[in-house]
């Protein structure tokens, strides 16, 4: 195992982590040499003696399409506890029980490496109707909240931190008007535990795909969900109590990670309420490993080097100007998210793909001013390289898709002077995929994806290079958001998968530099940090399904 890496500017210390953590062909990042999967942590987190909301189930009774969720075209819902419970339903709700044998595990509508999830959802919440103001935590498992903080009474006026807030506000907007905002949280031991130093990756991949989720989530009541980019990450922590040692004593900690505002699509969002004060906190979170045989260290340091600081302006790029989407097929919103499920392998003559849905799926890539993309007000910096097999109509091969406008001459530039750049024919003037070379890739696509086959019987599979260096050194913050941004295509992948009939799974172990040497990659100015399948999934017959919450009807 390497030393610790030495104290360094923040930026530094994402770079080194980012370079310590690769795997290659001559070994892998370090990690546990043994399982115990008898001993793995517990996936549920609960507050201790925190007062619990049980929350009405109402997916199943969601009549809102697919195409309508995409296009954004639902009817704005209230702003009340159905709402908030439907909304964390179909985004960190379970979807379903899986057994096999005398094993017996939780599958939910977030999707998390090694289904792990070390994301936690907490609910702050002020003149919600149905709902105590102050901060909420989810327990998937049961579908319900628990109580944190409850703000002082409505004639207590509380005094805002150092944050540029109103330096006098009560805790739910002035005015009478609901605020919501979802904050998320990381517990890095739940993946550290099988993942060893990449764990870190693994947890903002997650994180990526839950900003995705609640964004679609959101759709479906015809409400808005974005990503607060200025909050500093230490006010995270105050607002949902992270910061409160007594809370956690014995306990595996939290790392803050992000906001999300939400209100009705047309409206504007709640402005942020202030830094709790007053009130009363209640709860203790469990213990979630009472036997930990690895601690890494390393993960801690990247950590604490790509919190965000400041509150400074974030980039605020709108959308490219994009035909809108067409119909994705009226097959329900709810039925894809809740049947969503990672493909363990699968059949590769069952995973030709026509053209059309390939394309669309590519098209669904690009970020619109719509679910899920418009959730995070950054430019697009991810850009998808495919290695094409199975698709009817399409040569096999490599092929680009530069997500950015302006991005084609870096890439070009950067990656291999033989490559070809042809547009095939009959792909649509405004998608920009690009045919590098045509060949028979999939032996390839298995090697550089640490052997597996689900990179080559599939129908296709991507790297996902991300403009790197340049911008984690601007702002360390930034190494975090790259694998957001990674997490939301990944999200949007699987869900377009589901509808079209086809299935994806994320695949987080892969070959880095291996795979930048084939692609004549040299420095960090771009780097791969997350790879994808889909194709038709092949399904276990031994493994049974149970409903997410038996015994609960809507």
């Amino acid at each position: 195992m390497n030393a610790l890496l030495p104290p360094a500017r923040p930026f530094e210390a994402a770079l080194a982590y980012h370079a310590r953590t690769k795997h290659s062909l001559k070994g892998y990042a370090a990690g546990p040499e043994t399982l115990d999967w008898d001993m793995q942590p517990n996936p549920f987190r609960e507050y201790e003696g925190a007062p619990r909301t049980a929350l009405p189930l109402a997916a199943e009774g969601l009549g809102v399409s697919f195409s309508e969720m995409v296009s954004g075209t639902v009817a704005p819902a209230p702003l009340d506890l159905a709402g908030v419970a439907l909304l964390l339903e179909l985004s960190f709700g379970l979807a379903a029980w899986k057994q096999l044998g005398p094993d017996r595990w939780a599958l939910r509508c977030n999707p998390s490496s090694g289904n792990l999830h070390p994301t936690e959802a907490y609910v702050i919440a002020g003149r919600i109707a149905g709902l105590d103001d102050g901060v909420h935590h989810y327990v998937s498992r049961d579908h319900a909240l628990e109580h944190r903080f409850a703000p002082p009474g409505p004639d207590v006026v509380v005094v805002a931190g150092a944050s540029g807030f109103a330096m006098e506000q009560r805790f739910g907007p002035v005015g009478g008007a609901p605020s919501l905002f979802l904050a998320l949280s990381s517990i890095h031991w739940r993946e550290a535990w099988k993942y060893g130093e990449r764990a870190f990756r693994y947890c903002q991949l997650d994180l990526g795909h839950a900003l995705a989720a609640v964004r679609y989530a959101a759709s479906c009541l015809g409400w808005t969900a974005r990503l607060v980019e200025t909050i500093p990450s230490a006010d995270i922590a105050r607002r949902i109590g992270l910061d409160r040692a007594a809370n956690f004593a014995g306990a595996e900690r939290e790392d803050p990670d992000m906001l999300i505002a939400l209100a009705p699509a047309g409206g504007d969002l709640p402005a942020l309420p202030p830094l709790p004060a007053g009130g009363r906190w209640m709860g203790r979170a469990n213990v979630l490993d009472r036997h930990p045989l690895y601690r890494w260290p390393v993960i801690d340091q990247v950590s604490l080097a790509t919190h965000r600081a400041g509150a400074d302006a974030g980039e605020g790029v709108a959308a490219p100007a994009l035909p809108p989407r067409e119909a994705t097929g009226e097959a329900r919103a709810a039925s894809v998210i809740l049947g969503r499920r990672s493909a363990q392998r699968f059949t590769a003559k069952g995973s030709i793909m026509p053209r059309d849905v390939f394309l669309g799926l590519m098209d669904a890539l690009l970020p619109r001013a719509a679910a899920p993309f418009d959730a995070a007000p950054f430019e697009a910096r991810v850009h998808p390289l495919l290695f094409v097999h199975r698709v009817e109509g399409l040569a096999s091969g490599l092929y680009a898709l530069p997500r950015r406008d302006g991005v084609l001459a870096d890439l070009k530039a950067a990656l291999r002077s033989d490559f070809t750049w042809e547009k095939p024919e009959g792909v649509p003037a405004h998608l920009p995929l690009y045919r590098l070379v045509e060949t028979d890739c999939r032996g390839i696509a298995r090697t550089v994806s640490c052997h597996q086959a689900i990179a080559s019987d599939s129908s296709f599979a991507l790297a996902m290079l991300a403009e790197f260096e340049p911008l984690v050194t601007a702002e360390a913050w930034r190494y975090r958001q790259l694998h957001w941004e990674a997490g939301m295509v990944g999200q949007s992948l699987y869900l377009e998968a589901e509808a079209a009939g086809f299935r994806g799974t994320g695949i987080g172990c892969f070959f880095d530099d291996d795979l930048h040497q084939l692609l004549g990659l040299e420095g960090a100015a771009f780097q791969s940090i997350y790879h994808f399948t889909v194709g038709r999934a092949a399904v276990d017959d031994r493994i049974t399904t149970e409903p997410a919450y038996p015994g609960r009807g809507a």
